[in-house]
């Protein structure tokens, strides 16, 4: 793995191998500092690796302190996001994940995209908030998808609970085509069966790479599950994690989307028009 060419993700030259990093990590409820010395020793791994991408968990900033998410939300370019644009171009390296965001007087869960020169490409924020965890009472919905044209071909972003709506994965295929989709997760342990089934179908009906990156540990009395994971278009785990703080490392071919699309042509099967 170490002897391989690094690509720049900005310099828009057309690729479709790519290795990718997910950051499994056991973020500490409300200590942002803590989680950052954290982030950035798997970023430095993952570029160390010759990683194109490392992603982050949810809230990797902050875990779900969210009675206190006005004190932790930075706005876009300052504080968490300014921290990760600096060491997504300190390690050449393309970062993304999901922090609180400061939009006025409110709050989001926002995923924010960073090329290896520390330029934000994108930011998704979370459109379905997740009641268990009170985030309707403290954040702001998301409105809108966010699909980025990256060199591989188009990918998208979602956090989360949003992967319990398939209307948004079918979104991201359909309408835009999108051969990888990003899941920044803090799935609890408990619901472990979900994550996995979840993901394998959001895979295998939309024939696409699940790029899944989800927190590992005990945090704010929640325990979270790990297994963060890459699935192919067929559904197949290319990489799994165990339930410990980690760095997994894959590399995938995004042309694989392509080749499966062609041999059963779902999209093309479509029957909009009769439901």
């Amino acid at each position: 793995m170490h002897n391989k060419t690094r690509v720049d993700l900005n310099a828009g030259t057309s690729m479709t191998k790519i290795s990718i990093s997910l950051g499994q990590m056991n973020v500490k409820h409300g200590r942002a500092k803590d989680n950052l010395g954290t982030a950035e020793r798997l970023i430095e791994e993952a570029s160390r690796r010759r990683s194109q991408l490392v992603a982050l968990p949810e809230l990797w900033s902050s875990g779900y302190d969210l009675e206190n998410a006005a004190a932790h939300a930075d706005e876009l370019g300052a504080g968490m996001f300014k921290a990760l644009s600096r060491l997504a171009a300190r390690h050449r390296i393309a970062v993304v994940g999901s922090a609180l965001e400061r939009r006025g007087e409110a709050v989001a869960n926002s995923a924010a995209w960073y090329s290896a020169d520390g330029c934000m490409l994108g930011v998704y924020r979370k459109i379905h908030l997740f009641r268990l965890f009170d985030e309707d009472k403290w954040l702001v919905q998301g409105h809108a998808p966010a699909v980025l044209d990256l060199p591989w071909g188009p990918t998208a972003l979602t956090i989360c609970y949003d992967l319990r709506f398939p209307e948004l994965y079918r979104h991201y295929a359909v309408k835009h085509g999108a051969k990888m989709i990003v899941v920044c997760a803090e799935w609890p342990l408990i619901r472990l069966v979900h994550w996995r089934a979840l993901l394998m179908a959001r895979a295998i009906e939309n024939q696409c790479f699940m790029v899944a990156v989800n927190a590992c540990g005990e945090t704010g009395g929640v325990v979270f599950a790990g297994h963060s994971m890459i699935l192919d278009p067929w559904g197949k785990v290319v990489v799994e994690a165990g339930e410990g703080e980690q760095l997994l490392t894959a590399d995938i071919d995004l042309d694989e989307a392509d080749r499966v699309r062609k041999t059963i042509p779902v999209f093309e099967d479509r029957r909009p028009d009769a439901y």
